[in-house]
């Protein structure tokens, strides 16, 4: 005999399999590259106060998957919507491809506009930007953008990397040339998608 499932079922499956999901969008995008202003020429001094003020502009949006406006925003659309409007920088729209952007730094090393990165469980990816004092900006799940402590319980648990987008760089002289993200860095080690 055929069974019909009720509106509330229907809902709760539906609810169960977005919250499944997780951040990872799977949507190509380009690697990070620099606009017209590359990002590695940001003062270092001022990338923090101004991703604050950005993060102020996006409190509250909601969480949507595979959004990227402020109807709604998943936690990739978010970094990537930062990276460009602060500092003029384009991210890869997915997750997975953000990972593997820049450099990786130890938690101990964070910097303002690094990408800090989470496994909250086997296969989702999360991704936020690091702000200052244990703080990053991201969008979550249940609460939209907000800001949170790396210090939290959460957290600490589902910790994964870091990776430095921006490069240090002192206020009196020029930064130095960005090697072409096209082009495969020899040195690093292929990865598989999750």
């Amino acid at each position: 005999m055929l069974q019909y499932s009720t509106p509330r079922t229907v809902l709760l499956m539906l609810i169960a399999v977005v919250l499944g999901t997780g951040c990872t969008s799977t949507r190509p995008a380009p690697d990070a590259r620099p606009s017209d202003r590359s990002a590695a020429q940001t003062d270092a001094g001022t990338v923090e106060p101004r991703l604050r003020a950005e993060a102020r502009r996006w409190d509250g949006v909601p969480h949507r998957l595979g959004g990227t406006d402020r109807r709604g925003v998943d936690c990739s659309g978010l970094t990537q919507a930062l990276y460009a409007d602060v500092l003029d920088l384009r991210l890869p729209r997915d997750t997975r491809r953000q990972s593997r952007v820049g450099t990786e730094v130890r938690r101990s090393q964070l910097q303002p506009g690094d990408l800090v990165f989470f496994r909250p469980s086997r296969k989702d990816r999360h991704v936020g930007v690091y702000l200052s004092n244990g703080e990053f900006v991201h969008a979550s799940a249940s609460s939209g953008v907000t800001v949170s402590s790396l210090d939290d319980r959460y957290w600490k648990r589902t910790w994964w990397q870091a990776r430095r987008v921006l490069q240090d760089v002192p206020t009196s002289s020029p930064a130095p040339e960005r090697p072409d993200p096209e082009q495969p860095d020899p040195g690093e080690p292929a990865r598989g998608g999750w």
